[in-house]
């Protein structure tokens, strides 16, 4: 794959494409080019004819070594016609990009965006046509209910976002007339759970309006283009890398040159194997540079003081160079940049969950209750769940009394532990002890409480359930005769799961009463 390359004297060089792009376009940036001046308050050197800084930005930028800025407008032009260059050749076939070439309205264009602004491509793909062939305009999101939006955001995972994308149709449709904010500014402003990536990526590719954008590819492009290696997630870091893309955003181009950036993070500048001879802009990459430095001083090529640029910060310490505690690990190259964000690590929480079972006459049945509208997992459904207790004589009792708060009077003796899941949400790791109970020889339960019903295990399958409670049928369904099913991405304990141990190792499992389960380790290292 050929690579168009950046000319750091090419700034008065049209750009390959640009003149049908700014045709293209051009009716969609009559708000970006007024606003260019806006609270500006300064000049910035090297910022091209018409950038706006914003008050903290100019702070900023005079506060740090300028190794780590783009200074002239001959490198912002190179880098912005190199890189739309490659993104008009290698830009994926996504269908969302098929729909906006030919979407004329721009109202559905942008409720297409914020649909995509709300997970990964890799995941999102396969929801979107089927979200969109349901929902097609804001009118018909806005009148669907909270089950049914639950019900096809199932397994896309950030729960609250599908609901507040349906909160935010509502309010376009109730209170603002049905058409959508304009504006990044205004976006984030009137619709609930829009960010300020989101809003940027919905106001620049649907509206055309000159602003950047950073998620986790564009922070990590940024970074190594400026050799910035401190904490991306820390304040300072982050306001830079705002600078860096409002800087550098095309002000004839702006959706294109925002998701060429992120097209670029995605495919060519990896987090770990990054293909560093297929980036368009290798040239004005730093981080590249610190890499052939590096290698040229180890094989002796440089001697004395070598012509190299190298930051050079007016006082102490620079805080976006690599930090003092990492310094620069000749085995890593280009991916010291950036420094692995810190993390807290999740919450750690347990429950005990049990599948009750019942025939019926279309086959077995299986009892959900929904969870409040409020919170982790608002409006799922899920299996009878309790808080997990330290006695296993007080679990068992917790969890057939809420069993019976559903279903009546249960007989305690069938309750079976199966086995247990653990489920990493974005912020708590939730560990659930798995049980089951089957109703045999029994007159089946007709009327449940509101807020339960009983399903089929097909019907189960298209539910408004979370991946956490398919991960623990799929371990209820393994205890079955015939049956032993696992999940790659979940670590699963249960009989039926581990391997059989050699004859000494069963002695001394029937000596101290223990079970070894041998998955559960070699699953957890494989999701690592």
């Amino acid at each position: 794959m050929r690579k168009p390359r950046a000319a750091v004297g090419s700034g008065h060089r049209k750009q390959a494409a640009s003149q049908e792009g700014r045709q293209k376009h051009a009716k969609n940036n009559s708000q970006a080019k007024p606003s260019a001046c806006d609270g500006m308050i300064a000049e910035c050197p090297g910022a091209p004819a018409g950038l706006a800084r914003q008050p903290e930005e100019v702070v900023l930028q005079a506060s740090v070594s300028s190794y780590h800025l783009f200074r002239d407008v001959a490198e912002v032009t190179a880098f912005r016609g190199s890189l739309l260059s490659w993104y008009d050749q290698e830009k994926r076939d996504l269908p969302w990009r098929r729909r906006a070439e030919d979407e004329m309205d721009l109202d559905r264009r942008a409720y297409a965006e914020v649909m995509l602004q709300q997970t990964q491509v890799a995941t999102v793909i396969n929801y979107y046509t089927g979200w969109m062939q349901k929902w097609p305009t804001l009118q018909d999101l806005a009148s669907a209910s909270l089950e049914e939006v639950n019900q096809l955001w199932a397994g896309l995972g950030y729960y609250s976002r599908g609901r507040r994308l349906q909160e935010g149709a509502r309010k376009v449709v109730e209170e603002l007339g049905g058409h959508m904010p304009r504006t990044a500014e205004t976006l984030q402003q009137l619709l609930p759970g829009v960010g300020r990536y989101t809003a940027g990526a919905i106001a620049s590719i649907a509206f055309g309006q000159a602003t950047g954008v950073v998620d986790g590819n564009v922070a990590r492009v940024l970074c190594r283009v400026r050799a910035i290696g401190a904490d991306p997630s820390s304040t300072l870091v982050s306001q830079q890398l705002w600078g860096l893309a409002q800087q550098l955003v095309d002000p004839a181009r702006p959706g294109d040159f925002n998701q060429a950036a992120m097209e670029l993070g995605a495919t060519v500048c990896t987090p770990q194997r990054p293909l560093c001879s297929q980036c368009p802009v290798e040239s004005l990459c730093r981080a590249r540079q610190r890499v052939e430095q590096e290698q040229l001083l180890a094989s002796g090529s440089l001697s004395g003081s070598p012509d190299v640029e190298e930051c050079a910060p007016n006082t102490g310490q620079c805080h976006l160079c690599l930090p003092p505690s990492e310094p620069w690990d000749q085995t890593l190259g280009v991916v010291n940049f950036p420094r692995k964000a810190s993390r807290k690590p999740p919450r750690e929480e347990s429950s005990a969950t049990c599948v009750l079972e019942q025939p019926g006459a279309l086959g077995a049945q299986i009892l959900l209750v929904q969870r409040p509208n409020s919170g982790l997992l608002a409006g799922l459904w899920e299996f009878p769940s309790v808080t997990w207790e330290p006695s296993e004589q007080l679990q068992r009792k917790a969890l057939l009394q809420e069993l019976q708060r559903w279903a009546g009077p249960l007989p305690a003796t069938h309750l079976r532990h199966l086995g247990e899941v653990v489920h990493t949400f974005s912020h708590i790791k939730l560990t659930y002890q798995v049980y089951g109970l089957a109703l045999e020889g029994q007159t089946p339960v007709t009327t449940v409480p509101p807020g339960a019903r009983w399903l089929t295990q097909e019907e189960f399958h298209t539910a408004a359930v979370s991946t956490a409670m398919k991960k623990v049928f799929r371990v209820y369904q393994g205890q079955q005769p015939g049956t032993c099913m696992g999940s790659k991405r979940s670590q699963v304990s249960s009989p039926c799961s581990r391997k059989k141990p050699r004859m000494g190792q069963q002695v001394l499992d029937n000596f101290f009463r223990s079970h070894i389960s041998t998955d559960a380790h070699s699953l957890n290292s494989a999701a690592q």
